[in-house]
Order: C-alpha cells, then sequence, then structure tokens
C-alpha cells in the first residue's frame, strides 16, 4: 500500500502528486527486496530516481476516459447543474470547458469505490479511465467514451509501465518481450512533452501520442486553467523515431503561445 493509495480524502494535487503511488514501491526496488515493478504509466513521474529506469511499456490500453451513469445516456446532454464525480484536475477543466454549469465532486478510491460513490453521493456521473474498467471486466459499465475532441487523456493513459534497475540486466533481458515499440514510442512524446511543461497532477495538462500506419506520430496536447475558462490546444507530427524531440517541441511552442501564463498562474 502506497502513501496514495492510504489518503483518499484529500485531492493528489495538495499532497504530492504522482510520486504517491511509486515511492514506497521505488525504495524496495533500489534496496534489492523487489527486483521489478509495475504501475499504470500515467502514475509515473517524468523523473525517476537514479538507478531506475522504465524497461518495458506493454501494448497501450484504450486511453480514453469514460463517462458513467445510471441516468443519462450522453455527458454533453446531463442537465444542468449535474453533479459529476473526478479527482483529476485535467477532466475537470475539459469538462467545464464545455459544461461550465456542471458541479465536479471530488471522487478517489478504487475502481469499485468510485462506481459505488455513483449511487451512495447522488452523483449525475463519474469520469473513470476506460482501461481501467476494461482491464477488470467492466466495460459494461461505461455509458459513453469521452473522445479526445472532448477530452484529452493524461500522459500514458492506458499503458503500463515496467520499472526495473538499470545495472540489472539479467531482469531487463526477459522483460523485453514486453515491449510494444508503439506504446514506447506514444509514452516518450507524451512523457517529453510533460517533462518541459513541468507537469504533474498540480496542473492540468492533456496529451495524447499516436502512431499511423506510415510509422508517424501525431501528438495532441492541451494545457488549460483549472477552472476550465482557458484551454489551449495544438498538435504536432513527424518521424516516429523524433517521438521524444516532437513531444519537447510541441510543449515549447505551446508554452510561448500562452501556456507559460497559464500555468504561471
Amino acid at each position: 500500500m502506497t502513501t496514495g493509495d492510504k489518503i483518499l480524502d484529500v485531492p493528489l494535487a495538495k499532497i504530492g502528486g504522482k510520486g504517491l503511488f511509486t515511492k514506497e514501491i521505488e525504495s524496495e526496488m533500489l534496496s534489492g527486496e523487489i527486483d521489478l515493478a509495475v504501475h499504470s504509466l500515467k502514475d509515473m513521474p517524468v523523473e525517476l530516481p537514479e538507478g531506475l529506469q522504465l524497461t518495458a511499456i506493454t501494448k497501450r490500453e484504450d486511453p480514453r476516459d469514460a463517462f458513467i451513469s445510471k441516468q443519462h445516456n450522453n455527458f454533453l446532454n446531463v442537465p444542468q447543474g449535474a453533479k459529476i464525480g473526478t479527482s483529476s484536475l485535467r477532466r475537470k477543466a475539459q469538462l467545464l470547458y464545455v459544461r461550465p454549469d456542471l458541479q465536479i465532486t471530488e471522487l478517489r478510491g478504487n475502481v469499485d469505490t468510485r462506481l459505488r460513490k455513483l449511487e451512495t453521493e447522488h452523483l449525475d456521473g463519474i469520469i473513470l479511465a476506460a482501461a481501467g474498467l476494461h482491464r477488470l471486466g467492466l466495460e459494461a459499465e461505461i455509458t459513453e467514451y469521452l473522445e479526445p475532441e472532448l477530452c484529452l487523456p493524461a500522459v500514458g493513459q492506458g499503458a503500463l509501465a515496467i520499472e526495473s534497475r538499470a545495472s540489472d540486466e539479467e531482469t531487463k533481458a526477459f522483460l523485453a518481450v514486453l515491449q510494444d515499440c508503439n506504446s514506447y514510442q506514444q509514452a516518450l512524446a507524451e512523457r517529453a512533452f510533460l517533462r518541459e511543461v513541468e507537469g504533474g497532477c498540480q496542473i492540468p495538462v492533456g496529451v495524447q501520442a499516436l502512431v499511423t500506419d506510415d510509422q508517424k506520430i501525431k501528438i495532441q496536447a492541451m494545457i488549460a486553467t483549472v477552472d476550465g475558462s482557458t484551454i489551449l490546444k495544438d498538435e504536432a507530427s513527424g518521424d516516429i523515431k523524433a517521438a521524444e524531440s516532437l513531444g519537447q517541441e510541441l510543449a515549447k511552442r505551446m508554452l510561448q503561445a500562452g501556456g507559460r501564463k497559464i500555468l504561471d498562474d
């Protein structure tokens, strides 16, 4: 149980961000108690402790967010002032941008807990990552998938990351079979973008990289104010081998185009 698993009554942005889900596990790895760790990639900070590395990124699940409701079959058509549950600043900003009338309610806990709160807290709907629902066999709970045009996913959403010691050649060798090349390049691009804008749980940032049939990579990104009143969007595309530099360059361009002011505010 990591700190992020234990503290469920405070928004992540207020207690330290993504590292809360990885710190204890990484300490065990560095001490030699364990040899590898499996994380949701979106929980991984962009900077890893010295001596550790992301050894493999498995084939990515659906990266989209999912809208779940017992009363409404379409997110955009929920009633005026509807109560929507999510703990993500990224989701909150994008949802408020298209529906500023919504009441966004803090929602923490595992998937079962969040699904239960949909009813016990009388919410009109909740937003969860589609990938988690798929992995748990809960696809039937999904009312609607939110397309990237409405809600860009988090960096690495839908992908699993396997972390190991950089010096552990034996572990790295047998993990190599799990590496999915396209998912790895997507992760490189998205994490490079986030690293450049110095993002984490404290700022609303969404990024999605897609690999095309001709081995090009396309990156869509957004930086938003927390209240969703302003959203800056842009995209870039290029050769898959330049995934990391494309992510960096897109971030620099967006920072110059107004993203820096949003982050400073």
